[in-house]
């Protein structure tokens, strides 16, 4: 967290919280939601200042609940999630984060949508295995690193190579993915 959000937190720790305003679409793009977009359900302008993004990454964080947000100065800014909390890029053999830090797999599944979710550590953050959504420009990648079962109808599917490991490849359905891995993808204000 930067110096500059710490000292604002001390300044003013009565901010209101707020929710809906800023999501993580499936490629790990930021983008902002405004009342328009919120009330139809659109995923909302894309956030291309790139000094923002970098401030809004250095400062993405998650509570005790597992619901990710941006501490913006004293406020936090609840972050829907259209999938998980972080994207990977698999490029040259190589994990890494949208956010550009460096992902070890851990495990691999695979939802009945055909999305890959990879769970994992990642460089800077602390605690157990997060759970990653694969980019879809990287399927393709991902396929040919594969070894894929024929019948696959039991507890693995196949198996992804990586790192000079074999790494299985289990079914996950798209609605366990939170629960599992401990994160609130929509996260709402706490009831009065």
């Amino acid at each position: 967290m930067d110096e500059s959000v710490r000292q604002a937190i001390a300044r003013w720790p009565n901010v209101p919280n707020c929710y809906g305003w800023l999501a993580l679409d499936r490629r790990g793009q930021w983008r902002l939601r405004n009342e328009f977009a919120q009330q139809h359900g659109l995923s909302g302008d894309p956030i291309r200042h790139e000094t923002l993004v970098a401030f809004i990454e250095r400062n993405y964080l998650h509570d005790d609940r597992g619901a990710w947000y941006f501490q913006n100065g004293p406020q936090r800014v609840f972050v829907s999630l259209a999938y998980a909390p972080w994207i990977v890029r698999l490029h040259e053999g190589n994990l890494r984060t949208t956010t550009q830090r460096a992902f070890a797999v851990q495990a691999c599944y695979a939802d009945e949508q055909g999305n890959v979710v990879l769970a994992g550590k990642i460089e800077g953050e602390d605690g157990d295995s997060h759970a990653a959504l694969l980019h879809d420009h990287d399927l393709d990648l991902f396929s040919g690193a594969c070894e894929w079962h024929g019948d696959a109808c039991g507890t693995e599917l196949g198996v992804f190579r990586h790192d000079g490991r074999d790494i299985p490849i289990e079914p996950i359905a798209a609605g366990e993915v939170p629960k599992r891995f401990g994160f609130v993808r929509d996260p709402q204000p706490p009831a009065p």
